[in-house]
């Protein structure tokens, strides 16, 4: 089993202290004294920062470990039901210490340790990755994922942005990307995947896909059909499903946004994600005014600009220096 797992920095103390901070930065009791100094810690030195980051990526793979079975209590006294942590602590632990054969291979049969490990991410314009499974991706501007590769699985973490994929079909090893708090499950197909705040957006291009709203409640799921698309997030049980125009939710991948006929609520996240600074609605009023047309995305703040040439909007300024689009009045 080739091993393409970050390896830990030369100083093994700063793969420690990332450990520590990691786990302790989860915990209930968690201080204000100690992010205060966790704080510090990441400040000090460019290296704490990106140790700590990969224990996070880490983390977030443990999430979806399955259960750890409790071992019998003793006839003396009960024992304590095991508690998450330390099924991640086992996780970031095994993780550290994959180069061992024994342990890896292990963790491996098991299905809790992948055999290669990648983060990927785009910056201002489009990226276009290979996954180790031979799935491609397509990354819109902003975006940032990881890849692990497990016995029985293939698991994408799409912590932002969006992505689309053209997944290699592999019956036996699913594919599974974890988004918000819900999952999207696939074998092999092609799908977008948009995450915005607390919402995600899947719309189906070719093959069928799988939608879970949250792990945590598996009833709430719907199937896609190719057209169809699905949203969900931390407030509606059920995945919100309709149909689609491919046309219109494909065209960042031609550097193109289309508006059709939208309200300025349902536009803004879209114009939002092309931006540095995110611009703001001044009232509900403003909100419900429509725009439509196609974009360039790469020149988003010029359309922002010209919406006093096309609405009856002005703009202005808050307090943090952010625009923000509020109706003309009279």
């Amino acid at each position: 089993m080739s091993s393409q797992l970050p390896q830990p920095v030369p100083d093994q103390h700063i793969s420690d202290q990332a450990a520590h901070w990691c786990m302790r930065l989860h915990e209930a009791d968690f201080s204000a004294e100690e992010r205060a100094q966790l704080e510090r810690w990441l400040a000090s030195d460019p290296l704490h920062r990106q140790e700590f980051e990969a224990m996070q990526e880490i983390w977030a793979l443990s999430e979806f470990l399955p259960p750890t079975t409790p071992a019998p209590p003793r006839a003396a006294a009960p024992v304590p039901a095991p508690r998450r942590a330390s099924r991640r602590l086992l996780a970031i632990a095994a993780t550290l210490a994959v180069s061992l054969p024994l342990a890896g291979l292990v963790g491996w049969n098991q299905g809790w340790i992948p055999d290669s490990y990648h983060r990927y991410a785009s910056q201002s314009g489009l990226e276009s990755v290979t996954l180790a499974d031979g799935s491609e991706v397509q990354m819109n501007c902003g975006t940032r994922l990881s890849f692990a590769n497990y016995q029985d699985r293939r698991s994408v973490t799409l912590s932002k942005g969006e992505a689309f994929f053209k997944v290699t079909h592999d019956a036996q090893h699913p594919f599974v990307v974890n988004a918000g708090q819900g999952q999207i499950q696939v074998t092999g197909t092609q799908f977008n995947v948009w995450t915005y705040g607390d919402s995600v957006v899947v719309t189906l291009s070719e093959g069928s896909v799988r939608v879970l709203s949250d792990t945590r409640t598996p009833e709430h799921v719907a199937y896609l059909s190719p057209g169809m698309q699905a949203r969900y997030d931390a407030q509606h049980g059920d995945p919100q499903v309709a149909a689609a125009s491919l046309d219109n939710a494909l065209a960042w991948r031609n550097g193109r946004l289309v508006l059709d006929n939208l309200t300025l609520a349902e536009a803004l996240p879209q114009i939002n994600r092309y931006l540095e600074t995110p611009v703001h609605l001044a009232d509900k009023a403003t909100a419900q005014l429509r725009i439509g047309g196609v974009y360039s995305t790469r020149d988003i703040d010029g359309l922002v600009q010209a919406l006093p040439r096309v609405l009856p909007v002005v703009l202005t300024r808050n307090n943090e220096g952010q625009t923000v689009i509020a109706r003309k009045s009279g």
